[in-house]
């Protein structure tokens, strides 16, 4: 890739490599660098995609892997976690009643409802991205729906999306 096409595919991207880094990673500092290093793959793996959607979902799933791995990594289990409560309020974020509850689900459903909800891919789209049947992607996005409306109070007739803005 010249270093034209890498600016554009990071001009393209990065708003929603670096809210997903967020979401998992929960302050800046560690978002910035797992963005970075998803970028880092993509140049040195030296990959083109068809079309700007493929390469999207390659450095989201690229993204939420790296994430992942840095979280599990040995010296975060000894973390102080009432550290990290407030994190999102210090970074000047929206910290809404949704998002706040959005970023205390578990991981593999904050992926599923941040890839349909926040960055408009359909169920197949995201088993595609990530692997996983449509069927456990559907109900990832059943039970983190579920989770959402007992943590937000909501009506069960209510749909959440209408509700808060998903």
């Amino acid at each position: 890739m010249s270093d034209r096409e890498i600016e554009e595919v990071y001009c393209r991207n990065i708003d929603s490599v670096y809210r997903l880094c967020f979401s998992f990673m929960k302050n800046r500092a560690d978002a910035e660098d797992m963005s970075q290093e998803a970028f880092l793959k993509l140049i040195s793996r030296r990959l083109r995609f068809a079309a700007p959607e493929q390469e999207r979902a390659w450095l989201l799933v690229t993204a939420s892997n790296l994430c992942k791995n840095a979280l599990r990594h040995w010296w975060r289990r000894h973390e102080d976690i009432d550290s990290l409560q407030n994190v999102a309020q210090s970074y000047d974020l929206d910290t809404g009643e949704t998002l706040r509850a959005v970023l205390d689900l578990p991981k593999d459903y904050k992926t599923v409802v941040y890839l349909y909800y926040y960055e408009g891919y359909s169920t197949a789209e995201i088993a595609a991205c990530t692997g996983s049947p449509q069927a456990t992607v559907r109900s990832r996005l059943h039970r983190a729906r579920k989770l959402l409306k007992s943590v937000l109070g909501e009506d069960e007739n209510e749909p959440l999306e209408a509700s808060k803005g998903l």
